[in-house]
């Protein structure tokens, strides 16, 4: 009986760490060589976010700024080591990711509605994929589509 109760709180300890790392880092949490590489093409950058993610099978950070108040947020992708990956670009979602996508988001959803899309294209080569805020069954989830249409990463925020 002691172990059942040990290995559940292992459990609930394992599933809130995952969760706890889909959602939206601040500033100090994102990783220092990260944000060295970050500030040195944006010294001035301002509300800035993270969300750590896997596209391409790399672990990556997906970084939100503004560069001045009344300016469009940018995005940009970071390796864990600091290094720049790519630029990301918001999309409005219809009709942008493969039909597929649309297919697959239903039935892991049922009914569901698309917070924000953000694309991101490999700079190593073919392949894109689409970093969504998907609000369902009254929570927001955190979901990769790859370029197949397939969804390749999920998690609640």
């Amino acid at each position: 009986m002691r172990n059942t109760f040990l290995n559940l709180g292992f459990l609930i300890l394992a599933l809130s760490s995952v969760a706890a790392q889909a959602g939206v880092l601040p500033k100090e949490a994102i990783p220092a060589p990260v944000l060295d590489q970050f500030y040195k093409k944006h010294p001035n950058a301002i509300e800035i976010t993270a969300t750590k993610k896997t596209h391409f099978k790399q672990a990556l950070y997906e970084i939100s700024f503004k560069e001045e108040k009344d300016k469009e947020k940018i995005i940009e992708v970071y390796r864990e080591n600091g290094r720049f990956f790519v630029n990301a670009d918001n999309v409005t979602s219809s009709n942008m990711m493969p039909s597929v996508a649309y297919d697959n988001l239903k039935a892991a959803f049922d009914t569901y509605t698309i917070k924000e899309a953000i694309l991101v294209v490999n700079p190593n080569g073919i392949g894109e994929e689409y970093s969504l805020i998907v609000s369902a069954g009254g929570a927001d989830w955190s979901v990769v589509i790859d370029r197949t249409g397939a969804i390749s990463q999920k998690e609640s925020q």
